[in-house]
C-alpha cells in the first residue's frame, strides 16, 4: 500500500470514529479479558504483514474500545475529544521531538513556557516556575521532592534518612501520594492521613493535632499536601486555613489540583480555589476536566530554583545542555530526559477558545452536575451519598422495599450498567457504602444524557429487586 493511500484510509477512520459519537451506541461492547483474547489476533510475527493488514488491526482495535468520546461516558475525570487538541496530538507525534532543549525543539520549549507562566499568573504565582509532567500523580511526587530539598537541601546529594520525615494529607487523598512517599524515601507509614469532615475537606485543626502529635513522637515534619477536588466525591481541602497551618509551622504546602484546578478560570467557582495563591506548588492536570488528550499535566511553583536543584542531576549531561540556552532548556525543569510535546495540543485549543472558554466550560459542567443532582434528589428510588462541591455526583438506588445489603445491590447495578454498555460509571466507596459516581467532564453530555442514565439505572435496580428470593 503507498503512503498516501495508508495516511487517507486513517484518516477516513479517524473521522469515522468521531462522528460515530453523534449517534446512538455503545461506550463499550464488555467482554472479559479471557474472551476477548480468544477472539483477538495479538502475536507477534516473525514476518511483517504489511501496511494492509495493519488497517484491519486499527479495526479490532476500535471495535473493542471503550469510546471515551461519547455523551454517556462518565467515569473518570475526563472524557470527550477536543478536535483541535487532536491536531496538536497528530502534530505532535508526526514532528516526534523532545522537550529537553531548546535547540531540539525551539518552538515548542517557548510554547510550554508560556503555559507554564499563564497557569501559574491565574494561580497567583506572577514568578513561578515548572514543567509539565507524566500527570497528577508526578506532579505530587516534584511536590514532596521539592519540600524534601527545602528541608533538607543536601537530599539530592547525599540522601536521607527518611524514617523520621513525615508528611500529611488528606484521608480522601488520591492514592497517588503513597506512590511519591514510596519513591522519595519516607515510606507509607510516614504519610500521615489527616481527619476530614462529614463533606470530604481535610480538618485544619486535625492537621495542627497531627502535627504536634509527630514532633512530640520525634518525627520531622516536613510537607502538607491539599486537595482541590478529590477523586471521588469532588471536594476542596480549605487551602488558606491549610496553607496558614503549614507555613506556621514552617513546612512546604503543595496542592493537587491535577482535578479541580479548572475552577480557577471561572469567577463563580473560583472560591472553591480559595488560598492557591499562598500554597509552594501545585499540579494541574489539563487532560482531565480541560478535555486535552492524555497526557497535558502542570507541575507549578513559586519557586522555580527549588525545582532546578531537584532536577540537579541534569547539570551531568554536557551532551545536552549548554550555559548559552539555560534559560529556556526545559530539561532542567525535569525529572525526566527524553519527554514527548505535550505542549502544543493544550496551545492549540487554548489559542482557540481562550481564558473564557475555558470559562464557560467549567459553568456548564457545575449547571449539569446540578441537574444531575436534582433527578437524585427528586427521585424516590435513588439518594445523594455525598455533598456535591464539583462535578462528581456521588448516589445510589435505593428500593422502595428493604434489601439486606444495598452495596451489594448497587455493586450489581453498576455490573449490569457496564455490562448493558450504553453508560459507563464508576463504582466507588466513601465510608463503608458503595456508591455509583457519574463525573461531568466531558463536553458532548446533556441533560438528556444524564434523564436516560437515571432511568436506565432505576430499571435494573427494580430487576434486581424483582429477582431477589426473599422479595418473592
Amino acid at each position: 500500500m503507498e503512503l498516501d493511500a495508508f495516511i487517507e484510509a486513517i484518516t477516513d477512520r479517524v473521522v469515522q470514529y468521531l462522528r460515530e459519537a453523534e449517534q446512538q451506541g455503545k461506550v463499550t461492547k464488555h467482554s472479559p479479558p479471557a474472551s476477548l483474547s480468544r477472539t483477538t489476533d495479538l502475536h507477534l510475527p516473525l514476518e511483517g504483514n504489511g501496511m494492509d493488514s495493519v488497517l484491519d488491526d486499527v479495526d479490532a482495535y476500535l471495535r473493542s474500545c471503550v469510546k471515551t468520546n461519547r455523551a454517556e461516558f462518565m467515569n473518570p475525570l475526563w472524557g470527550g475529544v477536543s478536535p483541535v487538541a487532536l491536531a496538536g496530538e497528530i502534530i505532535t507525534a508526526l514532528t516526534n521531538t523532545s522537550m529537553y532543549t531548546y535547540e531540539l525543539a525551539p518552538l515548542a520549549t517557548l510554547i510550554e513556557q508560556t503555559l507554564l507562566k499563564r497557569m501559574g499568573e491565574i494561580a497567583g504565582y506572577p514568578e513561578s516556575g515548572g514543567t509539565l509532567t507524566t500527570g497528577g500523580s508526578n506532579g505530587n511526587m516534584l511536590g514532596l521532592l521539592c519540600a524534601r530539598q527545602v528541608m533538607v537541601p543536601s537530599s539530592t546529594q547525599t540522601g536521607i534518612n527518611g524514617q523520621s520525615m513525615v508528611a500529611f494529607v488528606s484521608s480522601e487523598a488520591h492514592y497517588s501520594v503513597l506512590m511519591s512517599a514510596n519513591v522519595i524515601g519516607i515510606g507509607h507509614q510516614n504519610l500521615i492521613k489527616v481527619a476530614c469532615d462529614e463533606t470530604g475537606r481535610m480538618i485544619p485543626s486535625s492537621l495542627q493535632d497531627e502535627i504536634d502529635r509527630s514532633r512530640r513522637d520525634g518525627f520531622l515534619p516536613f510537607c502538607v499536601i491539599s486537595t482541590a477536588g478529590t477523586t471521588v466525591r469532588g471536594a476542596f481541602d480549605p487551602i488558606r486555613e491549610i496553607a496558614d497551618v503549614a507555613h506556621a509551622e514552617g513546612l512546604w504546602h503543595h496542592v493537587d489540583a491535577a482535578w479541580g484546578g479548572s475552577a480557577l478560570f471561572s469567577a463563580k467557582y473560583r472560591s472553591l480555589m480559595d488560598g492557591i495563591e499562598l500554597a509552594d506548588s501545585m499540579c494541574w492536570d489539563a487532560h482531565k476536566m480541560m478535555g486535552i488528550p492524555l497526557i497535558c499535566s502542570a507541575f507549578l511553583i513559586k519557586d522555580k530554583n527549588v525545582l532546578s536543584r531537584v532536577c540537579s542531576h541534569g547539570d551531568a549531561a554536557h551532551y545536552l545542555f549548554h550555559e548559552d540556552s539555560r534559560d529556556y532548556d526545559s530539561g532542567r525543569y525535569s525529572l525526566q530526559c527524553g519527554r514527548r510535546n505535550d505542549a502544543l495540543k493544550l496551545w492549540l485549543a487554548w489559542r482557540e477558545c481562550g481564558d473564557s472558554g475555558w470559562a464557560t466550560m467549567v459553568e456548564n459542567y457545575m449547571d449539569l452536575s446540578a441537574y444531575l443532582e436534582r433527578l437524585v434528589e427528586q427521585h424516590d428510588e435513588l439518594e445523594m451519598m455525598s455533598t456535591r462541591e464539583w462535578t462528581n455526583v456521588c448516589f445510589r438506588y435505593v428500593p422502595k422495599s428493604s434489601v439486606d445489603d444495598l452495596s451489594e445491590l448497587n455493586i450489581e447495578v453498576r455490573n449490569r450498567l457496564l455490562r448493558n454498555g450504553n453508560y459507563m460509571v464508576s463504582r466507588s466507596n466513601i465510608g463503608d457504602q458503595v456508591v455509583i459516581r457519574a463525573v461531568i467532564a466531558n463536553p458532548k453530555i446533556t441533560q438528556s444524557t444524564l434523564h436516560s442514565m437515571v432511568e436506565e439505572i432505576v430499571t435494573h435496580g427494580r430487576e434486581i429487586v424483582r429477582g431477589l428470593p426473599e422479595l418473592n
